[in-house]
């Protein structure tokens, strides 16, 4: 068995986004390093708090093993020129460490990148290293290495780092590793909790550290760390009376902004309780990292309680007065805000949307606000609902970006639609405008839920197409890994949307995307961005539809599997989203059950597939045809036809499939017995024509060839 290996660093309070990050990076780090060095090893473990990073790796070998391996070079041609050795052939020959003679050329099979042919090698062979005298550079190398949002330089040194390096401690067992990086040279001892357990730590093995910086008051494992912290937020939340809030953000944050996390109870005036419940939690969540404590079973009634983590209770009165004063002062800010958003008038700050610019060619939020109008309404009707219900979404349109001019959200962005909709009540607007003003902008997140009703999906879908449309037009799409408009986000919302929305209403999976890019294009053509458009309709609709066609690939992927997803969408129609979706959950159905024809319908779509490449598809009638074989291909490819002309749902496609399998059965046959392109038969030309149509029916389930 080898040794545990430590690394710690210990540097001046690091926020807690470094500190993530830090921790993600780290194991893959030390597998990097110690792989290149031929060092076996175990578990490999980031541990950290603010004010340390720390690698622990179990069962490093103490010695490299002997290396004695073949190693292949550069090609013949590039090695020998008229029988001589080139540069190439001495460069490697001293990378090897080994003289011309020792090289050799031998034929090799191709591998990988490497093409087949004969190519100058030879062996290296290099004795085993004690760890000891590798480590210490590796480690140097890792602290180096870890990445951080900004780094800076401090002192005389050129070393960088999220924050200044106060200390190193490096051990292989109990054995010191001499590291040393940013002027700091490595040791055995480290610093415990700044207040409860002040001064230096001597750690005597790697292996003890966990148990170690415990004892001292340091939870340097984040899993334990937040855990213990959860644990307590809890007990503290029973003791007020209610339950704390499952905010994930406020755990991630928390836990990685102390070292031993303890929690303080502070509370605020019952009268704030009159503010929204999201305006106390964003009070509370933003800037302070509070946690709020609700009534148990009640869902959005608050307590005036809230709970702090810090790092040290050693005066928890004390620091529940400051805390409260802070909290009492913000949320009388927040009461301000609210009260006067609300004697605001909605028509007034709808019109002061004309002075924020969405985009300096697109236009200003008050512009696109009377494009949404235009196409929400559009796509109401095109989903058949009745004109009262159309006339609900022009107006939740007409209404749905007017928060952005209030004063909360200009405080809290992240309250945007949320205070739209309180303000919206508030006026006396119809509950579904209000709520569509909330949720228009869902999903928020990849996994968020959509817009649950008519009126807020058909707003949804206008804002998103609106500003993929006019992103689009003006030549804003992605490039690489750059999506500065987030585009990507808004077309998988877009897709989500319809997907989602058409298992309510299936008027939604008759809508195509191509027309909703053509409407979201007309709305921009019309109105005062039409001059500053770079491309036409046309190219904007045809790379809108690739843009969309790649991303739903991944959300169809996400419900079903790959190979299903990318059989779906290699054949069909893909702008009907729904459509897509209901033929690869049943072909991912059907691969799952195993069922023995696949293979078959993989081998005759091959077949088809090079045939409709020489015919174009043609329905002919039995009376093209002599031979019985023939007129058995017309009876099942025009039952598949008749099939799989509309597939529209799971259940159609899965109908489609019993074709498709009596298709594939009776053509396996066939090409097993005939000669279908046979060029002394007169009708092989109509024969190949039907083939090629059977292709295509086919196809538009899916392209079996993809399944696996």
């Amino acid at each position: 068995m080898g040794k545990s290996l430590l690394l710690e660093i210990g540097t001046e309070e690091l926020p807690s986004s470094y500190v993530d990050a830090a921790l993600a990076a780290l194991p893959g780090l030390a597998r990097t390093k110690l792989e290149a060095l031929r060092l076996a090893h175990g578990d490999v473990r980031a541990l950290g708090t603010p004010r340390r990073l720390a690698l622990l790796v179990e069962d490093v070998a103490e010695r490299q093993p002997d290396l004695d391996e073949e190693v292949v070079g550069p090609p013949e041609t590039a090695a020998y020129k008229d029988g001589k050795p080139t540069k190439a052939a001495e460069a490697f020959a001293a990378k090897l460490g080994v003289p011309l003679e020792q090289l050799s050329v031998v034929d090799r099979a191709a591998s990988g990148k490497q093409k087949a042919g004969r190519y100058l090698v030879g062996r290296r062979q290099e004795r085993g290293r004690d760890a000891r005298e590798l480590l210490g550079k590796a480690l140097a190398e890792i602290c180096a290495e870890i990445p951080f949002r900004k780094s800076m330089r401090w002192g005389s040194g050129d070393a960088t780092f999220g924050r200044p390096v106060q200390w190193l401690v490096a051990l292989s067992g109990a054995d010191t590793v001499d590291v040393s990086f940013a002027g700091v040279r490595s040791g055995r001892a480290t610093h415990g909790h700044r207040f409860l357990s002040p001064g230096k730590l001597e750690l005597a093995d790697a292996s003890t550290y966990v148990d170690a910086m415990r004892a001292a008051n340091v939870l340097v494992d984040r899993e334990e760390r937040a855990k213990a912290m959860m644990d307590r937020v809890g007990a503290a939340a029973k003791a007020a009376g209610g339950v704390h809030d499952p905010d994930p953000y406020l755990v991630d944050e928390n836990a990685s902004l102390v070292e031993d996390p303890h929690v303080v109870t502070g509370s605020f005036d019952d009268a704030y309780l009159n503010l929204p419940a999201s305006v106390i939690r964003a009070v509370a969540r933003g800037h302070q990292k509070y946690f709020c404590v609700a009534k148990p079973g009640s869902g959005d009634e608050l307590l005036p309680r809230y709970l702090t983590v810090v790092n040290t209770a050693l005066d928890p009165a004390r620091i529940a007065k400051g805390n409260d004063r802070v909290m009492r002062a913000r949320l009388a800010d927040a009461k301000f805000f609210y009260e006067e958003d609300r004697r605001a008038k909605i028509e007034d700050r709808v019109a002061k949307l004309q002075g924020i610019v969405f985009h300096n060619r697109l236009g200003t939020v008050r512009e696109k606000v009377t494009r949404l109008e235009a196409l929400a309404t559009k796509i109401a009707a095109a989903i058949g609902l009745p004109e009262e219900r159309v006339a609900l979404v022009r107006r939740a349109a007409h209404l749905c970006k007017f928060d952005l001019v209030s004063l909360m959200v200009g405080e809290f962005p992240e309250l945007q639609g949320e205070m739209g909709r309180d303000y919206a009540l508030y006026a006396g607007e119809p509950a579904e405008v209000a709520g569509a003003v909330r949720d228009h902008y869902r999903p928020i997140g990849a996994e968020g839920p959509v817009a649950e009703d008519d009126v807020s999906a058909c707003v949804a879908l206008a804002d998103r197409l609106d500003t993929l449309a006019g992103c689009f037009a003006v030549g804003l799409s992605p490039t690489g890994a750059a999506d500065p408009f987030a585009l990507r986000r808004a077309c998988i919302a877009t897709l989500r949307t319809l997907l989602e929305s058409s298992k309510r209403a299936p008027a939604y999976a008759a809508l195509r995307l191509a027309d909703l890019f053509a409407w979201a294009y007309d709305g921009l053509a019309e109105g005062p961005a039409a001059k500053k458009l770079d491309l036409s309709k046309e190219e904007t609709i045809k790379k809108l539809r690739d843009f969309t066609h790649e991303r739903l690939r991944g959300v169809v992927a996400a419900q079903t599997s790959s190979a299903a997803a990318d059989a779906a969408c290699a054949g069909g129609d893909l702008d009907r989203p729904a459509h897509v979706l209901a033929r690869a959950k049943a072909l991912h159905r059907a691969v799952n059950e195993g069922r023995a024809w696949l293979e078959k319908a993989r081998t005759v779509a091959k077949r088809l597939s090079g045939i409709s490449k020489e015919a174009k598809p043609v329905l002919h009638g039995k009376d093209a045809f002599e031979k019985p074989d023939d007129h058995a291909i017309v009876d099942v490819i025009v039952k598949v036809d008749a099939s799989t002309t509309a597939l529209e749902s799971e259940e159609a496609v899965t109908a489609a499939l019993a074709g498709a399998e009596d298709l594939a059965a009776r053509l396996d046959d066939v090409f097993t017995r005939t000669l279908v392109n046979d060029p002394n038969d007169a009708r092989t030309p109509k024969r190949l024509e039907l083939l090629s149509h059977g292709a295509q029916c086919m196809l538009r389930i899916g392209d079996f060839s993809r399944l696996v």
